[in-house]
């Protein structure tokens, strides 16, 4: 399994949280966030980015992420 570090998780939450802004819609935030190999995965503890290719959780995003 690997583990990614902070710096790694910090960098694609940057991404993430970037094409948050970008997009107009969530639906196409998603659809963006695709094109990167990302998901997005709701989750009592939050929304969490997770890796299209292995399924693994990567990284938390801060707070609820509305636009």
């Amino acid at each position: 399994m690997e583990i990614l570090n902070q710096e790694t998780k910090a960098k694609i939450r940057d991404l993430v949280m970037r094409e948050r802004e970008m997009a107009i819609s969530e639906r196409e935030w998603k659809h963006r966030l695709r094109g990167y190999g990302y998901a997005i995965m709701d989750t009592e503890e939050g929304r969490i980015v997770t890796s299209l290719l292995r399924g693994a959780r990567l990284c938390s995003l801060p707070g609820r992420v509305l636009h």
